[in-house]
């Protein structure tokens, strides 16, 4: 219908080819996708071609700046952010078009079912490793991320409206080596930013008490026991993120 806001579906990604179709396939309800190639040098292009995306390749140090860069690029009044290994399903996609032809509010949250490779794990989510909503659905001009190459900081605009009902599927993870690998990749990733800035986050005293609250946070408060040993290592990762990251921002250098 004419004068309906139109929606911009934005999708990120380095080397992303195993993974992407499959999220792209899902987002034909959008009026544009936009796909931001940063330093890809597999198939990840001609993916994003095969599906009608718009492109901006370039190469960007800092996470923030290359999602800022997305959302700049995107025409549209309204921009979906969905990552590589992200699917939306159709229920959702339903609801992000109702939402965003009626709301009054300039941004929403998801709500986020994710998977260690075929198994949903639900509960305990949370402390930098792990996702169970997030901020996505956005009116263009609405959000800003921070300067920083993992978990930027986000600045906002206007009002937020409520979070959805229907629910992302993020498949984080395909085992626990790919756990593990991904609590390395982002620790090393938040000394960088910490050294860049002159800090190491705290003492190793003071880590270590983070280390004890954010466990008992993702394993008791968010209900991370109800997963069996999958909630105990993402709640034992989240800890041992800011910990990790203090020791490689002290001990190890660029």
């Amino acid at each position: 219908m004419a004068g309906n806001p139109t929606l911009s579906v934005l999708v990120v990604i380095h080397n992303e080819e195993r993974r992407l179709a499959a999220c792209l396939d899902r987002l034909g309800f959008a009026d544009e996708l936009v796909v931001v190639l940063d330093k890809c040098d597999d198939g990840s292009k001609a993916i994003a071609q095969s599906h009608g995306a718009r492109l901006v390749e370039g190469a960007w140090e800092i996470e923030g700046d290359r999602r800022n860069t997305g959302i700049a690029a995107c025409r549209c009044d309204w921009v979906l952010e969905v990552d590589a290994d992200e699917h939306v399903p159709e229920e959702l996609a339903a609801e992000i078009r109702q939402v965003i032809a009626g709301t009054a509010c300039d941004w929403h949250e998801i709500p986020v079912d994710n998977y260690i490779g075929t198994r949903l794990v639900r509960h305990g989510w949370g402390g930098s490793y792990g996702k169970a909503a997030y901020p996505g659905l956005f009116r263009k001009n609405a959000k800003t991320w921070g300067r920083d190459r993992v978990h930027p900081s986000l600045t906002w605009r206007g009002r937020k409206g409520a979070m959805l009902r229907n629910r992302l599927r993020h498949y984080v993870d395909d085992d626990i080596s790919d756990m593990i690998r991904r609590l390395d990749k982002y620790s090393t990733a938040k000394a960088r930013d910490l050294r860049e800035k002159g800090e190491t986050w705290g003492s190793t005293a003071s880590n270590l008490r983070r280390l004890v609250s954010r466990f008992f946070k993702c394993y008791v408060r968010r209900g991370g026991w109800r997963e069996g040993g999958y909630g105990f290592l993402i709640a034992l990762f989240a800890g041992l993120y800011p910990l990790l990251s203090h020791y490689k921002a002290k001990y190890e250098k660029d």
